[in-house]
């Protein structure tokens, strides 16, 4: 088997580091990296007829239908010729389930769910150090990484913000909402067999390369293949 050829979902709560680690495994096995916000925001700057439909349901502040992900997903997903890397989706189970449907009928197969785990506390500490600049969108941590001047945006000097949704109280309420969705999902993949975890509190690269190590003993498992 082909390390292009790899269909990976990538899981994990808030904080975890879903970007970061999408961005390094794409990079270094060559997969398209899928991310469900991406594919949201090229649909409505597109303003097809699903742009258009999701543009109406974010205006709402509600969630976008399980349908909807399900039809933007498949389109994504149908179009694309070699390996993938799932960022941001399935987060419910019957999104899972449509996914493994999808594949089914299209003669293939997801060849790693992985999990990004987290305690809880610490991804709160993670996310109650993040700061955010409003001008530019760039995104710093006060531990992890910091910008140069305290308070300041490296890129355009405008003034770092914590966002609403990266303080403490929100961040338990949006854990509990992700634990009730995914404790199913989680349950529902370990019964598949393909379902592997990586402990997302460790320096990011640590990270990929726990999580590398998993990828490249599958392939070896598969085909004989050797990283290098």
């Amino acid at each position: 088997m082909s390390a292009a050829n790899l269909r990976i979902v990538l899981l994990g709560c808030p904080g975890a580091g879903k970007g970061t680690q999408a961005s390094a495994l794409c990079g270094r096995y060559g997969l398209a990296h899928v991310a469900t916000g991406d594919l949201f925001r090229a649909e409505v700057a597109a303003k097809t007829a699903l742009g258009l439909k999701v543009s109406d349901y974010m205006k709402r502040g509600v969630l976008v239908p399980d349908e909807t992900v399900n039809e933007m997903v498949a389109g994504k997903l149908g179009s694309l010729s070699g390996g993938w890397l799932l960022d941001g989706f399935p987060r419910t189970l019957s999104q899972a389930q449509e996914l493994d449907k999808a594949m089914k009928a299209g003669g293939g197969r997801i060849d790693l769910i992985l999990n990004l785990r987290m305690p809880p506390e610490e991804v709160v500490r993670r996310m109650a150090g993040r700061r955010s600049c409003p001008a530019c969108g760039e995104v710093y941590n006060i531990e992890s990484r910091p910008p140069k001047i305290e308070g300041k945006c490296d890129k355009c000097a405008g003034p770092l913000l914590q966002r609403e949704d990266d303080k403490d109280a929100t961040v338990r309420k949006r854990l509990m909402v992700y634990e009730d969705l995914t404790r199913p999902l989680a349950a529902y993949y370990r019964s598949e067999g393909a379902f592997e975890e990586v402990d997302g509190s460790l320096p990011a690269d640590e990270v990929t390369q726990g999580a590398a190590r998993i990828i490249d003993r599958l392939l070896a498992g598969r085909s004989g293949f050797s990283a290098g």
